[in-house]
């Protein structure tokens, strides 16, 4: 099986309460999802807040995730942003080692043309040293890679293997699946659509909810690709509720609180982000206790 087939999960960046990159508590999460059997890990993609650690910061998570994983789960990098030349001076400066690929958000804000989309990839995989995953989330980025710019890249670069697409349009999805290259991964980047995406050729999912429920979540996801959805669809079921509380009140407020509530990290972010209120905690108490 493909290395990014299965359940990636993009770990949360745990904080003291005064807001320094908490290492033990990014050890401890690291552990508990690998031990719940995920197949890869994504290091500081959106759920993990890197809009708002600096370079430094950023290069010693990378580099203490490789430490605390050793080698134990293949490595995915967020490397991404809206000035395409600082990104490839971003890529240039990473430390490639011990990482299997870089996923690479859309630029967001400057709501490119397609073609500028087209040309900031065809940047990136002309100078990445890894493999790269595309990552189509226009709700967070004001602009969406449409379907024939996706395939255009696929086409076009060996070196762009995979989508992360969270766009939640079907007709989206229909079009890539039917009409990429046979080695291009797709992989679905919201968790409570993952089923249906799997039925239609997706090879998995970069997770959210993987960092609080890595067992669970990541079963449901090995019976999908199985073919076996007759087991595979309770325990989807069973998560509808938990998944929905963990971005009612933005991602990763949710998922953090759940780790706190698991006793793995503190649930401290950074602003502009702040914590989940109290009804929504306790909601996500309760669905803990039920699961």
């Amino acid at each position: 099986m493909n290395k990014f087939h299965g359940t990636g999960v993009a770990m949360a960046t745990p904080f003291h309460p005064d807001g320094a990159v908490d290492f033990g508590g990014l050890e401890a999460v690291i552990n508990h999802i690998i031990g719940g059997g995920v197949e890869y890990l994504v290091s500081l993609g959106t759920t993990g807040e890197s809009s708002t650690l600096n370079k430094d910061e950023k290069k010693q998570i990378w580099k203490r995730t490789v430490e605390i994983t050793n080698g134990r789960v293949p490595l995915v990098a967020g490397i991404g942003g809206n000035n395409t030349y600082e990104v490839l001076k971003s890529i240039e400066e990473f430390d490639a080692e011990g990482y299997d690929a870089i996923l690479s958000v859309s630029p967001y804000y400057n709501k490119p043309t397609q073609e500028g989309i087209y040309q900031h990839y065809k940047a990136i995989a002309e100078n990445s040293p890894l493999p790269v995953f595309l990552y189509n989330v226009p709700g967070r980025t004001g602009s969406t890679i449409s379907a024939d710019t996706t395939l255009r890249l696929a086409h076009d670069f060996k070196n762009i293997i995979a989508t992360k697409e969270a766009t939640g349009n079907f007709d989206h999805f229909n079009h890539i699946l039917k009409n990429k290259p046979e080695e291009f991964l797709f992989i679905s980047g919201d968790d409570p659509v993952t089923l249906p995406l799997i039925a239609m050729g997706a090879v998995g999912v970069i997770s959210v909810i993987g960092n609080a429920l890595p067992r669970v979540f990541s079963a449901m996801i090995r019976l999908c690709l199985q073919g076996d959805f007759a087991k595979a669809r309770p325990l989807h079921y069973s998560l509808i509720e938990f998944t929905a509380l963990m971005f009612a009140e933005g991602n990763p407020a949710g998922v953090k609180y759940a780790l706190k509530e698991l006793g793995i990290c503190g649930d401290t972010l950074r602003l502009p982000l702040v914590g989940i209120g109290e009804q929504t905690a306790k909601k996500i108490s309760e669905q803990l206790q039920v699961l």
